[in-house]
């Protein structure tokens, strides 16, 4: 289990370098998207990691790796969205932009945790196919809880799935990084 603890902290590393160094670059422009905003923009990547595993070629430069990262980055935005509520216009320091980031991870990271004692590091056993498949369900999921007001009778909520979309994409990252992917 500690090597899972440093894989996810490295394979967070380099997702919170990108969002940083982009916070630098475009300030938090982010602030303006909705949740279903926030979940177009990871359909995208997740469709298109799915795209180019079916056809086994890409055209575009950015990597399978590349878009688990992006959909880890935007599931963190879509969980600080829900925390701020309210999307707007609204410019925030890097500094504060690095808390929210470093709560939420660590949030999915001890999330993992739990799940891990359970499940027993199942994951390790998954496809990448499998990790596309299931973050493309939890998406379709928080669209059909976006439909019911934001209401659910039984089932988690949207944050819930969004920390699922992490851990999800973190999982592809470990295992393409350990080149079972």
């Amino acid at each position: 289990m500690s090597n899972t603890n440093q894989q996810y902290d490295a394979a967070i590393g380099s997702c919170r370098d990108i969002f940083i160094k982009k916070t630098k670059d475009y300030g938090t422009a982010w602030r303006v998207l909705r949740t279903i905003s926030v979940v177009d923009q990871i359909f995208i990547k997740a469709l298109r990691i799915r795209t180019i595993q079916d056809l086994k070629t890409q055209k575009v430069g950015d990597d399978i790796p590349s878009e688990f990262k992006g959909i880890i980055n935007y599931a963190v935005i879509g969980l600080i969205q829900l925390e701020l509520a309210n999307p707007q216009v609204e410019e925030m320091p890097v500094e504060k932009v690095d808390e929210l980031y470093h709560r939420h991870v660590a949030f999915a990271k001890n999330t993992m945790l739990d799940k891990n004692h359970d499940y027993g590091e199942a994951w390790r056993e998954m496809s990448q196919e499998s990790f596309a498949d299931l973050i493309l369900v939890k998406l379709l999921r928080i669209r059909q809880i976006l439909e019911n007001d934001g209401k659910t009778l039984i089932s988690e909520g949207i944050d819930a799935n969004y920390v699922d979309i992490i851990n999800y994409a973190v999982f592809a990252l470990i295992l393409i990084e350990e080149g079972k992917h």
